[in-house]
C-alpha cells in the first residue's frame, strides 16, 4: 500500500453501506505520501479497517473503492476476474439479442471505478475516468487480453472530465490496431456501423438497445419523427416494423452518413427516409410554425446538466423541447422520451414533461418507464449507477 486513509468520525456510514466514493471532507488525515491513483488501506476513526480504493489527490471524490477485502492485491488478476464476472452477468443479454457489440464493464455498477469497457465485434474501447483507471491501465489491458484473446484495445479518455482527476484527456491503441473504418456491429438482427475513432462517447449508445426495440410497436404505418438521431438507429427499428416514413435529424454531417449507410446495410427502404442537417430546436419551432405534425416522435438528446449548478437551466431545456414536440404530434400520437442526465432523477423528469404537456396545452399519458439496456447494471449500493431515464407517452 502506498498510503492510508483515516476518516472523520461518522463518515464511515456509507462505505458499511458499501458505496465506493470517499470524498475529501470524509477524511480526517492521510499517512504516507500517496500519489495519483495509487492504493490506499481505507479506516474508520476507530482505526477498523473498511476498504482498499485508488487515491486522487485532486478530486473531491478523493479515493474509489476497488474492494471492501482487506487482502485485495489490485493486479492483473484482480482485474480479470472482475471483468470476468461481469461477462457472466450479461451472457443472457447477449445471447438473446445475437448481440456483437455490448457494455463489458459500467464502471463503479461493476467494481471497477471510473472504467467503462464497450465491446464492439473484435474492439474493446475503453473510458478510464479516475485516477486508479489511469494508475492500472497497463493490468486492465493485460487483463482483456486475458479473457478476450485476439482482440484490440482502444482508448477513448478523450473527456473533460478526467481533467477533475488530475488528469488529460486522451485517445490512442492499448493493444492490436486501430480500427481503419468504422466496425460494423450486430443487434437484434440489425447491422449498425460504429464510428470508434470519432464517434460519440465510445462510438456508440449501446444503453438506448431496449428503447430502440420499443419504439418498433408505434412505427407500423406511421410517420416518425428521429430527434437528435445521431446514426440514425432509432430509425432502422421503426423501418424495420414498416413505418411509413421516418425523418433522422442531428447537427452532425457524419452521423447522418453512417445513418444513411446503416439503412443500405440492412436492405431498408432508403426512400422511406429523410435525413436533415439541422438544430432540432429550431427544427421544431419550424415544424410547428408550418403546421407539420407527426405520429411518433423520438425525442433523445444529448445530456444537459453535468453539474448540479446546470439542473435548472436543463429542466427549462427538456421542458421547451418537450413542449413542441407535443404540439407537433397529431391527436392520440406517441412520444418516447428520454434524459440520460444523471443528476435528473426520474421523478423530476417526469414532472418536467408533465409541465410541458400543460404548456403544450396537450394531455399527457404515460404508458411506459424506460431504462438504460441491462448490460449497463446498477449495483444495489451506488444508486448514481442509473442515469438514462425514459417515457413512452400518449398525447391527446
Amino acid at each position: 500500500m502506498s498510503g492510508v486513509i483515516y476518516l472523520q468520525p461518522g463518515r464511515e456510514k456509507s462505505l458499511k453501506r458499501k458505496h465506493p466514493w470517499i470524498f475529501s471532507k470524509a477524511i480526517k488525515k492521510v499517512k504516507g505520501n500517496p500519489g495519483l491513483g495509487d492504493t490506499v488501506s481505507v479506516y474508520d476513526a476507530d482505526g477498523k479497517f473498511l476498504a482498499i480504493a485508488a487515491y486522487s489527490p485532486q478530486s473531491q471524490i478523493r479515493a474509489r473503492v476497488w474492494s471492501f477485502d482487506e487482502n485485495t492485491i489490485v493486479d492483473t488478476d484482480f482485474f480479470y476476474n472482475r471483468l470476468k464476472q461481469a461477462l457472466s452477468l450479461r451472457d443472457y443479454v447477449i445471447d438473446e439479442g445475437g448481440l456483437t457489440g455490448f457494455r463489458l464493464c459500467a464502471a463503479e455498477s461493476d467494481g471497477l471505478p471510473g472504467i467503462t469497457i464497450d465491446k464492439f465485434d473484435n474492439y474493446l474501447v475503453c473510458q478510464l475516468l479516475s485516477a486508479g483507471a489511469e494508475r492500472h491501465k497497463g493490468e486492465l489491458v493485460q487483463a482483456l487480453i486475458k479473457l478476450f484473446p485476439g482482440c484490440n484495445v482502444y482508448e477513448r479518455s478523450d473527456v473533460d472530465v478526467r481533467k477533475k482527476e488530475g488528469l488529460e484527456p486522451i485517445t490512442g491503441v492499448l493493444h492490436g490496431n486501430a480500427p481503419t473504418e468504422p466496425v460494423r456491429i450486430m443487434e437484434n438482427g440489425l447491422a449498425l456501423e460504429v464510428d470508434i475513432l470519432g464517434g460519440h462517447k465510445t462510438g456508440f449508445y449501446l444503453d438506448q438497445r431496449d428503447s430502440r426495440n420499443a419504439l418498433s410497436r408505434f412505427s407500423k404505418d406511421k410517420t416518425v419523427l428521429n430527434c437528435f438521431s445521431y446514426t440514425g438507429t432509432f430509425s432502422l427499428y421503426a423501418l424495420k416494423a414498416g413505418c411509413e416514413k421516418v425523418t433522422n435529424v442531428d447537427v452532425s454531417e457524419s452521423a447522418l452518413a453512417i445513418a444513411k449507410r446503416n439503412v443500405e446495410h440492412n436492405n431498408l427502404d432508403l426512400s422511406k427516409v429523410d435525413f436533415i442537417k439541422q438544430d432540432v430546436f429550431k427544427l421544431l419551432r419550424e415544424y410547428r410554425e408550418k403546421g407539420v405534425q407527426f405520429d411518433t416522435i423520438v425525442m433523445d438528446p444529448p445530456k444537459f446538466a453535468d453539474s448540479k449548478a446546470q439542473l435548472t437551466g436543463a429542466c427549462r431545456g427538456y421542458k421547451d423541447i418537450n413542449m413542441i414536440a407535443m404540439q407537433i404530434l397529431k391527436p392520440g400520437g406517441t412520444l418516447l422520451t428520454f434524459s440520460c442526465s444523471g443528476l435528473m432523477e426520474q421523478n423530476l423528469f417526469q414532472k418536467v414533461v408533465a409541465d410541458a404537456a400543460l404548456d403544450a396545452g396537450r394531455e399527457l399519458r404515460i404508458m411506459e418507464r424506460l431504462n438504460q439496456a441491462p448490460d449497463h447494471p446498477i449495483a444495489g449500493e451506488y444508486p448514481e449507477g442509473f442515469y438514462l431515464k425514459g417515457l413512452i407517452c400518449k398525447v391527446l
